[in-house]
């Protein structure tokens, strides 16, 4: 599949280079090993910003790559599979993955709706989503939406997606949003310099404005109405002879009375 080199998400690796861009990568690349590192399942798969492994923390034995272009040799380390498509059109069969990264995938993306779409189709019952995003409730939002100065990062048609809209976005398809997070609250300022000397700003507005942090990250699970767990058979005969034990026990109480 050919895909244009230019397309934002690769412009938006470029940015992730820059002083600002490493800030808010350490902030997520943390906050993503937390929500992955006991997640447990077979196959996992990241989508988007090839410089950065995402699942690194993920103990699952099967981790992909997919993206808008084909890796070098130095990001093909620590993939056991990569692959060049579209985030609305993912190769994968229908409830086969077990755990989906989007880092600002949504944002960078034509068709918003279309790629969640897509993510609840190859997500297994009871897989997990993970989404990264700029917020643009924040002063980085306000910085990105002036017309007369340059963009403060790339975006799509769409642009950025707020966290209440991705979570009725998520409700309706059925996912449950479990844990989220908001973070990097210094003001849009490129130099390494100035970054340092509002480092003050992350506790302060982790504790007094959290919803206003320029980036997120949301963790969800795609629930199936009516599934049902099932146990394994030397758990269901393990649990019914407790039961005719308690039972038993029941009995004998009542006959003592």
């Amino acid at each position: 599949m050919s895909i244009n080199a230019q397309t934002p998400i690769v412009e938006l690796q470029r940015w992730f280079d820059t002083p600002v861009g490493r800030y808010v990568h350490r902030w997520e690349q943390q906050r993503i090993d937390d929500l992955l590192v006991d997640v447990f399942g077979y196959r996992a798969v990241q989508y988007g910003l090839a410089d950065f492994n995402f699942l690194a923390a993920n103990r699952m034995p099967f981790k992909a790559y997919a993206g808008p272009r084909k890796l070098n040799d130095a990001q093909r380390l620590g993939w056991q599979a990569s692959l060049v498509c579209r985030p609305e059109e993912m190769p994968f069969d229908t409830d086969s993955i077990d755990l989906l990264v989007l880092p600002h995938t949504l944002e960078t993306a034509g068709d918003q709706h279309m790629v969640l779409r897509e993510a609840h189709r190859v997500l297994v019952p009871e897989g997990r989503l993970v989404i990264a995003g700029f917020n643009p409730w924040s002063l980085w939002g306000l910085r990105a939406r002036l017309p007369w100065i340059s963009p403060w990062f790339p975006a799509g048609d769409e642009g950025e997606l707020s966290p209440n809209r991705l979570k009725d976005w998520l409700k309706l398809l059925s996912f449950e949003i479990d844990r989220g997070h908001f973070g990097c609250y210094a003001p849009p300022c490129r130099s390494q310099e100035w970054l340092d000397r509002f480092a003050f700003m992350d506790p302060a507005g982790d504790r007094w404005w959290p919803i206003f942090g320029a980036t997120y990250v949301v963790s969800a699970v795609k629930r199936v109405a009516g599934m049902r767990l099932i146990t394994p058979v030397w758990k269901r005969k393990s649990q019914r002879r407790s039961a005719r034990a308690t039972a038993g026990v029941a009995s004998q109480r009542q006959g003592m009375r």
